[in-house]
């Protein structure tokens, strides 16, 4: 299908937002917003969000990327995460304004952009928003990721042939690695319960919430090789909101094996492209 690119610049408490948005000919009643994390700008980690905005366009699908406030061509000061709630509602509104036979939005980001995502609709439940997309969301905390570490790593060490010939050959330093593994015993325990752990990070209990109880459909997508992605499934199952939250029916899952933290291969970036599209098609048809 035929589309068109579009800058677009948007207003945001002061500042102003460098948006693309890729438009089809002939547009389905549903756009994609995919926010940006981390330290990154609206091409993404190996071109990845400028090439999905395009496969979205080429689907059909009206998709808009932008730089937040404080990065790429967008003006104001950077700010993590927690406080994007006025870039992600300038975006929506802009994004109406430009497309205007849209009656619903599904926000789309990867790692804390996901988190972002699930931050916006705790605090505003927006009726704009129509579906999620989750990419390894960003639950950071240290006990949980001490736990993890001692799930994936120092369980996974003991098993394999080349740990047990270092330590026979002294070749390992077997102190250090004691004092490493019991530093992450005593950071995992104080995750003790779920109540403990989001007490500790509440950012982590404020997304699951808003994940339990959005009305509509999720896509959620793991990466098979990223400790991120591994964090997030650990809070899962030592919290019992999170837990509910990833068993909720309206959450579609997929794990894409061998997949890193950003997509980097072709491959791999096609394979988020398919899902998401797949998605779309299946739980919010025109």
């Amino acid at each position: 299908m035929n589309f068109s690119e579009r800058a677009l610049l948007i207003p945001c408490a002061g500042e102003q937002l460098l948006g693309v948005a890729a438009l089809p000919a002939q547009a389905a009643p549903t756009g994609v917003l995919i926010l940006v994390g981390g330290p990154q700008y609206r091409a993404g980690s190996h071109r990845q969000f400028l090439l999905l905005s395009r496969a979205l366009a080429a689907a059909g699908y009206p998709a808009l990327r932008l730089d937040v406030r404080g990065m790429g061509d967008s003006s104001g000061e950077a700010r993590d995460f927690t406080a994007l709630d006025d870039d992600i509602a300038a975006a929506l509104a802009a994004f109406r304004q430009h497309c205007p036979q849209l009656e619903r939005i599904v926000l789309w980001g990867l790692c804390d952009a996901a988190s972002a995502a699930l931050l916006y609709l705790d605090r505003t439940r927006d009726s704009r928003i129509g579906g999620l997309v989750l990419l390894n969301p960003w639950v950071r905390s240290a006990a949980t990721l001490a736990r993890t570490h001692i799930r994936h790593y120092y369980l996974r060490r003991l098993a394999q042939g080349e740990f047990w010939r270092k330590l026979l050959s002294g070749r390992l330093g077997v102190v250090r690695a004691l004092d490493g593994l019991a530093a992450n015993w005593r950071r995992a325990r104080q995750a003790g319960d779920g109540a403990a752990t989001t007490a500790e990070a509440p950012f982590q209990r404020r997304m699951m919430r808003s994940l339990e109880v959005f009305p509509g459909p999720s896509l959620l997508i793991l990466s098979g090789d990223d400790y991120t992605a591994r964090e997030f499934l650990e809070t899962c199952r030592i919290d019992a909101q999170a837990a509910r939250a990833l068993a909720n029916p309206r959450l579609t899952r997929r794990d894409l094996a061998g997949a890193d933290h950003t997509f980097s291969s072709r491959g791999q970036r096609q394979a988020v492209e398919k899902a998401t599209l797949d998605w779309l098609r299946q739980s919010l048809p025109a």
